[in-house]
Order: C-alpha cells, then structure tokens, then sequence
C-alpha cells in the first residue's frame, strides 16, 4: 500500500536514508525521527507486510517488529490492522466531550443501607 504520494509526505524524506539504517544505540535516535511523521502508520504496516528486515520503520526497529510479527501471527494485513486503529483513535479524540449538568445521577434501584443488620 506505500506509495510515492505517501513518501512524499514522510517526515524521513528530508534526511539521510542512512541514518534510519544504523545498529545499537543508534536506533533510539533514528526511531525519534518517526515522531509526528504523517505517513508513520502506514510505514510501519509495509514493513510488517512485508517483513522487511532491516532499518526503523514506522517508529520501529527491526528487532521490535520481528517480536511483533512472532506475537500477532493471526494479522494478516498490518496496513488494514493498523490504519483502521489508528482512525478509531482520531475519532475518538476528536469526539466532543459529554456536556455535564452537575445534578447527580438517580438510579431507579432502591438505595441499600450502609451498616449490615446482625
């Protein structure tokens, strides 16, 4: 599903390609570079559709999404999967929040008394 409309959006485009390629520490650093990248979501999918092996994607490295894959065995479409979540979590940020009337709420059930009879 990545395309050249999706790559030129990446947040990565501007830098290096090297840099995402490292090994160690190194990849702390890489992964901050996905921070806020529009197109993160669908980067991670396509690494994890098609296993690619080497480099941080979408936020990743390659050891995270291998553990991934060996926890979730049961997707089969990581870009399905995780750009459906991510719309159900926009959504749900961007619902308004409940208008509140400060009156308690009163339920129909009888109230049950505090102290126990013996």
């Amino acid at each position: 599903m990545w395309n050249e409309k999706m790559a030129a959006r990446a947040k990565c485009r501007e830098i290096d390609p090297d840099a995402l390629f490292v090994q160690g520490a190194a990849q702390n650093r890489a992964k901050l570079i996905c921070r806020g990248c529009p197109v993160r979501t669908q980067c991670l999918a396509e690494a994890l559709d098609s296993r690619i092996e080497f480099g941080v994607w979408g936020g990743m490295t390659e050891r995270e999404r291998r553990a991934l894959l060996r926890r979730r065995k049961d997707v089969t479409s990581w870009y399905d999967l995780l750009t459906s979540a991510e719309k159900r979590y926009e959504e749900e940020r961007t619902q308004p929040e409940p208008v509140r009337t400060g009156a308690p709420a009163v339920s129909a059930e009888p109230a049950v008394p505090a102290v126990a009879h013996q």
